[in-house]
């Protein structure tokens, strides 16, 4: 079974995440499933950034210990990272920079230097020889670069070519690789399946404040907004994005946000303003290490109970929570349509693993579409009430423009037909009927198929998890012979499924990415049983191999 790790580092500006979706790219083409792990501190120009990108020719969805292919633009890469190479690694360096080590040297500067090419081509040099060693033949490796590569094409092939020729190795014996394109597979990153998702599901506007790493969702749809015809803005602040969002929704246009942990403490006056006006807004929560700045290029998955209790008062929401890029395509679709259904909040809870890795993903196995949710049939006949105290808690929406009526829609609480009331019949009717929509709401997480078993279903072992670690944690029940539960919702909770799924294990171990065992709290209040934690909180996701030795240690 063919499963590789390839490790390429540099610093700041070398072009590091770039380089690993090329050489992703190189392997999908080939049939083969790819993951890439990328790792960079909060720095503009300067410090260590590398990416793993791992190769197999089944199903991933996280990272392994040991690497089988070390590329090494700068000397810090090959110190750091020499002692994770296999004995058999193929190590190819920038002999520019580093002198006397063991492995290929391949003059990456001089190379890029002699043929006239920028800096950052010493990744397209090192590729190229990467590909050499494993013995791909080099009609392929030019049809890739001319296909990824969108600047300076000509230039970047000839600083390939010099850099395939330097190296003497034809193919290197722990690589089975054949040059015969096999299947239909795409690359996609989480945020990038969340962006899409979205989309499908009708979105009209997206408006956000750059936060890590919810960012590339910005960047992506503003490059597709003229082709989908999606309002992007970028306004001064998390505060204005918010309150944007929510005049986009009382317009009648289908916006969302996104955001990370500290955006969205500022976003949350915002939330409970959408929540009593009974606004459809959709936030995406893309978690990383905390509290306050934190460490902002690093994962977390410690925002779970905010993002459930975030806002003053208690309102209904929709909280997903997918652990790939195809099932954040989904999820995101979910989250935009049920909030238009319902008129609630929805929040998309990411981590900084799944919003900036990227993902094989077969078109076969996301949806085929998305429907988006219209707006409720409305009767504008008489009077309009806005707030109508409807028997599942859904009103008519009406937005402005609409012949004959007057729409009074206020964040203060209200009577039905939005004229703002401090009466105690008024608060308790105001409240009620928004927590009317609760049962069909929960129907709505059970038609979804809201919780996923992996593994073993009779299992004794059971883990518990959630987001990126779920697709990690696939691959370890598979390994193990266990079982593996993931709730791709999480609020309202889907307790009966939940339940449903751990069963009678005679152990319930939880691994999540925080201290306290968010998620476990969560079921053990439901009334399901957990029965051990094991926490990551230094903002690295476990690796498949270390998980699996925590695992055993604790159980056996």
């Amino acid at each position: 079974m063919a499963d590789y790790s390839v490790l390429i580092g540099g610093k700041a500006g070398d072009g590091i995440n770039r380089a690993g979706q090329v050489i992703a790219k190189v392997f999908t083409r080939l049939g083969f499933y790819c993951y890439i792990y990328y790792d960079y501190p909060s720095l503009i120009r300067g410090g260590h950034n590398f990416s793993v990108v791992r190769i197999a020719d089944h199903p991933i969805g996280g990272r392994r210990d040991g690497i089988d292919v070390l590329l090494a633009l700068d000397a810090t890469t090959l110190k750091q990272h020499r002692s994770s190479a296999r004995k058999d690694a193929v190590v190819l360096y920038n002999a520019d920079l580093i002198h006397n080590a063991e492995g290929t040297a391949v003059s990456l500067q001089s190379i890029v230097t002699e043929e006239g090419g920028s800096p950052v081509m010493a990744n397209t040099c090192i590729i190229a020889a990467f590909c050499k060693s494993i013995g791909i033949g080099w009609d392929y490796v030019e049809e890739i670069l001319r296909s990824e590569v969108p600047h300076e094409i000509e230039k970047n092939l000839r600083v390939a070519r010099r850099g395939y020729a330097a190296v003497d190795i034809e193919k290197h014996p722990s690589f089975l690789v054949s040059e015969e394109p096999v299947g239909e597979k795409i690359l996609m990153t989480g945020n990038e399946g969340v962006a899409l998702g979205l989309v499908a599901a009708g979105l009209d506007g997206y408006v956000a404040y750059p936060m890590s790493p919810s960012t590339g969702i910005l960047h992506y749809i503003a490059e597709i907004a003229e082709e989908a015809g999606i309002t992007v803005i970028q306004p001064e602040s998390e505060i204005a994005a918010m309150n944007m969002t929510v005049g986009m929704a009382y317009g009648g246009f289908r916006a969302a946000t996104g955001t990370a942990g500290g955006g969205f403490n500022l976003m949350t006056e915002g939330l409970s303003l959408a929540a009593m006006a009974e606004l459809p807004v959709t936030v995406i929560l893309a978690q990383r290490v905390g509290p306050s700045t934190g460490t902002p290029t690093y994962t977390a998955q410690a925002d779970l109970h905010y993002a459930i209790h975030a806002g003053n008062g208690e309102f209904p929401r929709f909280i997903f929570a997918p652990g790939d890029a195809a099932q954040a395509y989904e999820c995101a679709g979910h989250a935009l349509r049920l909030s238009w259904k319902y008129q609630v909040p929805s929040i998309i809870l990411t981590d900084k693993t799944l919003a900036e890795s990227t993902y094989t993903v077969e078109p076969s196995n996301l949806p085929d579409s998305i429907p988006a949710q219209p707006m409720n049939d409305r009767n504008l006949e008489g009077l309009y009430e806005r707030y109508i105290d409807a028997e599942d808690g859904v009103s008519p929406y009406a937005i402005p423009g609409d012949i004959g009526v007057t729409i009074k829609v206020n964040s203060k609480t209200h009577n039905p037909d939005g004229i703002s009331t401090d009466t105690a019949e008024g608060v308790a009717r105001c409240t009620e009927k928004q927590m009317r929509k609760l049962p069909a709401m929960r129907q709505e997480i059970s038609d979804l198929r809201p919780v996923i078993i992996y593994g073993n279903p009779d299992a004794e072992i059971c883990i518990l998890c959630w987001g990126s670690n779920a697709q990690l944690c696939r691959e370890v029940a598979g390994h193990l012979g266990i079982k593996a539960v993931q709730p791709l919702a999480l609020w309202p909770f889907p307790a009966g499924e939940v339940s449903d799924a751990v069963g009678d294990s005679w152990m319930v171990i939880s691994v999540e990415d925080n201290y306290t065992g968010q998620l476990a709290e969560l079921a053990r209040n439901h009334g399901i049983r957990v029965d051990l934690h094991i926490p990551k909180y230094d903002g690295r996701p476990h690796t498949i191999d270390g998980l699996m030795e925590l695992l055993w240690g604790m159980v056996a």
